[in-house]
């Protein structure tokens, strides 16, 4: 078949019901590519990543419309959920299963050994044991990584160059996270050589961010966010909170300094999801997950906020907004 069509259906939420899948499997023989959606965003058909996950599918002839399905499944942000989400999910037998995050990819491989999975935006999979190798990972899982401790450095570099006057940096991560701990070990390493002194904010739970941001006033004078999937879900509140407490604060990518940040450098999320939605064709055309090497960014963003700036009493160096992808005014 030269031609393939790709049809978009939205059938998810926490609780998607699987007699509702059971059957319209039943009747429908296409492959179907799940999405294990794990944030509380809701998602719309127009948004720029989805987009780019469709583009991925047509770079090989799967256009919107005939001869497969996609669903999403989503946790809504809930933790808790996600067992029993990845678990209805596993039942049903998905051709290929996308999702974003090191801990939905360590739930649905505990939950299954032989459904191809595509993860997004995870780190340094090797160190975290998501696979043996990246050139030949090995099981049923590959990757398309988007974060790196070395990105955790450069953010450091950026706040320092942002506001100089900064000597004290705070760093909100997730310990739940196994690549969490290797940004924080950036971080610290970045910080020392900058002759900053690096501070450990750890947020496990939404309950943790207030007493977060409680033990740095009048303590840390800028912040660093690390990528994950709960700091991401909080982005809105992070970047609130920091400017309550004039801190300049960089995230880990674009939505952060969207949401209100000073700043965000880091891979470009659309290039990502464009190259998981040609993996996801590839492995549909008889690709073998196991060798599908492990994919590195090539892209980078960096994103100005120069609302944040001016209700900081900061002036953007001339040479970092020539080097911003977007600014925000």
């Amino acid at each position: 078949m030269n031609r393939r069509t790709f049809l978009t259906s939205v059938a998810g939420g926490l609780l998607a019901a699987p007699l509702a899948a059971e059957a319209q499997q039943a009747k429908d023989h296409r492959p179907r590519i799940v999405f294990l959606w794990p944030f509380r965003d809701i998602v719309r058909a127009e948004d720029p990543v989805w987009r780019a996950l469709r583009e991925g599918l047509a770079a090989a002839g799967y256009v919107v419309g005939r001869d497969a399905v996609f669903e999403l499944r989503s946790t809504e942000g809930r933790s808790d959920a996600l067992p029993t989400v990845v678990d209805r999910l596993v039942e049903e037998k998905p051709n290929v299963v996308i999702t974003t995050g090191e801990l939905p990819a360590r739930a649905l491989m505990r939950a299954t050994t032989t459904i191809p999975i595509v993860v997004m935006a995870v780190g340094d999979p090797v160190r975290t044991g998501l696979v043996k190798s990246l050139t030949r990972p090995g099981g049923n899982l590959t990757a398309v990584v988007h974060i790196a401790p070395e990105l955790s450095a450069k953010r450091v570099e950026l706040l320092k160059e942002l506001a100089p006057r900064v000597r004290r940096v705070a760093m909100l991560w997730n310990p739940a996270n196994p690549h969490n701990a290797l940004q924080w070990h950036a971080t610290q390493a970045a910080a020392k050589t900058l002759g900053l002194k690096a501070h450990s904010r750890e947020v496990r739970r939404d309950e943790d961010l207030e007493p977060a941001f409680s033990a740095s006033q009048g303590e840390v004078d800028g912040l660093i966010v690390a990528a994950d999937n709960l700091l991401y879900d909080l982005r809105n509140r992070i970047a609130e909170q920091a400017l309550l407490q004039r801190l300049p604060a960089v995230g880990p990518d674009s939505s952060f300094a969207e949401a209100g940040g000073l700043a965000s450098y880091g891979a470009d999320f659309v290039e990502i999801w464009r190259q998981a939605g040609v993996y996801a064709e590839k492995i549909l055309g008889g690709a073998k997950v196991a060798e599908l090497p492990v994919q590195q960014p090539t892209k980078f963003v960096l994103v100005i906020n120069l609302k944040t700036a001016k209700a900081l009493g900061l002036t953007i160096p001339p040479s970092v907004l020539l080097r911003a992808d977007q600014i925000i005014e």
